[in-house]
């Protein structure tokens, strides 16, 4: 389904039990999302054919509305950044209640408020748990109109893909929502980038130290991408583990923002 396209619109019990663990499903897995759109940075030609992050959008309790009319809708972004705070982006869809924003609108959400993420590789989805959710409760029928509508391949609705993984022989497979090695697998560009990474470092070892507009370094970055691999390279070759991003950010508290607890063992033996 294309930007320009509106998504159908599914309402939902705002208490409903389900979609709550949905939301915070969602949460807790962002780092995979966050991980993939980082590498897809680096990548000469591009691998993902969307990432979209959904948040819920409000006028506020005391806005007038009309009665049946939910005071909050949860929509798409896209463009997305994270600073290990906030999640920002530009709005997808044209709402259909909330008046405050519109389509094309530039949004920032704390990430503890975000709904659901997805990413799709070669139109196979990742992540997306609140749709996954809604598929659920279709029948057949129903759910392949709208996975035809989209144009992508969900997969089973009971089995979510939430990253990929490198094995030997350079095959990848999938990491599924539950697998409890999940947070162990590093990307598959982490672990295949390691020796040319060096080779680079050996080459020009000040850009190690190189600070963007925001003051970060490559070791900020790598943290809250969760690259175990290429953060030990980097501290191996004298990255400087207490440098602050110009709003004071640290390497360690970027990734304990997102709880890669391999990066932060790394971080805390310096």
């Amino acid at each position: 389904m294309s930007e320009s396209q509106s998504s159908p619109v599914f309402r939902f019990d705002g208490g409903d039990p389900e979609m709550q663990r949905a939301h915070e499903n969602a949460r807790e897995t962002f780092r995979f999302f966050w991980r993939e759109v980082a590498w897809e940075r680096r990548r000469i030609v591009p691998a993902l054919d969307m990432a979209y992050v959904k948040a819920p959008f409000s006028d506020g309790k005391k806005a007038k509305r009309a009665a049946g009319v939910p005071n909050v809708e949860h929509m798409w972004m896209s463009e997305i950044e994270f600073d290990g705070e906030f999640v920002t982006g530009v709005l997808m869809n044209s709402p259909n209640w909330v008046k405050s924003v519109k389509e094309g609108d530039s949004v920032r959400i704390p990430l503890s408020e975000i709904s659901d993420w997805m990413y799709v590789m070669s139109g196979v989805v990742y992540g997306a748990f609140t749709v996954n959710l809604m598929r659920s409760r279709m029948g057949k029928k129903e759910r392949k109109s709208h996975d035809d509508a989209w144009g992508l391949d969900f997969g089973d609705p009971t089995k979510i893909r939430i990253a990929r993984k490198s094995t030997k022989g350079d095959k990848v497979q999938t990491v599924w929502f539950g697998d409890p090695e999940a947070d162990t697998q590093e990307h598959p560009m982490s672990v295949n980038m390691i020796c040319s990474f060096k080779e680079q470092i050996a080459q020009d070892p000040s850009f190690i130290s190189d600070t963007d507009d925001n003051g970060w370094t490559l070791l900020h970055q790598e943290a809250l991408a969760g690259s175990a691999a290429i953060v030990r390279v980097l501290l191996d070759a004298g990255a400087d583990p207490n440098a602050k991003t110009n709003d004071g950010k640290t390497a360690l508290q970027l990734a304990q923002s997102l709880g890669w607890e391999n990066v932060v063992e790394l971080l805390t033996r310096k």
